[in-house]
């Protein structure tokens, strides 16, 4: 019997002829930084306030105050003795805390300090080495001891401390929304970025032009949840207050840093008269 009987007759030919779709290698280096980005961004919020107990056994409001205090005095010094004191302990303290948040402070802190060291760098060329040296190890000591506090507390933790520092409310409330915001919309960009990878059969030529629409839909994602947590918020009859229910107690930590804050006034006086 011939072949050609054997064809189904309502069938057209391109349907029976065999396709073998090989699809053009194509490189996703752009979405996979976008997602390895925004997977650390969203990882590093989830797990700061996952945490059950904070990093450090310090009371939070009173590390704010500290921290606060320190970056206050080492602004204000003139000693660089002073300088190498606080840079010392915030380094002594950074080699106390896991590997993980020690190395994301320490890159946060060279990152910044080589920026200041390069702006700085025609200064030092002209012959002001004192006060380009200065100025760079008191970055890095402000960024270290900032870093050192937000790895160490929990986000509603530092709200809860700017609370009792009597922040006004409107400035606790924009925080707070933001870090969930921020956590959301990250989400959302996460799932697009692997939608639009998985997606993507041979070579697309369009994958940056592709991020318009995933602003677009962000944008238009957090119009909507802006007005559902509006109307939330108008049921439940949020006032946009913030009260504090938990009294915590200071223990022997919280009073050896007390202590240790007072020695810091102490040698930034001594150092300022000599």
């Amino acid at each position: 019997m011939d072949s050609a009987e054997n064809k189904p007759a309502d069938l057209p030919d391109w349907l029976l002829k065999d396709e073998n779709y090989i699809p053009l290698a194509d490189k996703d280096t752009f979405v996979n930084k976008s997602i390895l980005s925004v997977f650390k961004v969203i990882s590093r919020i989830k797990k700061q306030d996952s945490q059950g107990v904070t990093g450090s056994r310090i009371h939070v409001p009173l590390h704010v105050l500290g921290t606060f205090l320190l970056i206050v005095l080492l602004s204000l010094t003139r000693s660089f003795i002073f300088v190498i004191i606080i840079n010392v302990w915030l380094l002594a303290v950074l080699s106390m805390t896991d590997s993980e948040r020690l190395v994301r402070i320490l890159k946060m802190s060279a990152g910044v300090t080589l920026c200041t060291s390069v702006v700085m760098l025609p200064a030092f060329i002209l012959g002001n080495t004192y006060s380009s040296i200065m100025i760079t190890t008191k970055v890095f000591a402000t960024i270290t001891a900032m870093g050192l506090l937000s790895h160490s507390a929990k986000w509603s933790a530092l709200t809860e401390a700017l609370k009792k520092f009597y922040i006004p409310d409107i400035f606790i409330f924009i925080l707070d929304i933001t870090i969930k915001y921020i956590y959301l919309l990250g989400e959302l960009s996460l799932n697009m970025f692997y939608a639009l990878r998985l997606r993507s059969v041979g070579k697309n030529r369009s994958k940056y032009s592709s991020m318009a629409g995933i602003t677009g839909s962000v944008f238009l994602q957090s119009k909507e949840l802006a007005e559902d947590m509006y109307h939330a918020m108008e049921c439940r009859g949020f006032t946009g207050e913030y009260h504090i229910n938990n009294k915590s107690v200071l223990k022997w930590p919280d009073y050896l840093y007390i202590v240790l804050n007072i020695g810091f006034l102490i040698l930034f006086i001594y150092f300022g008269r000599m």
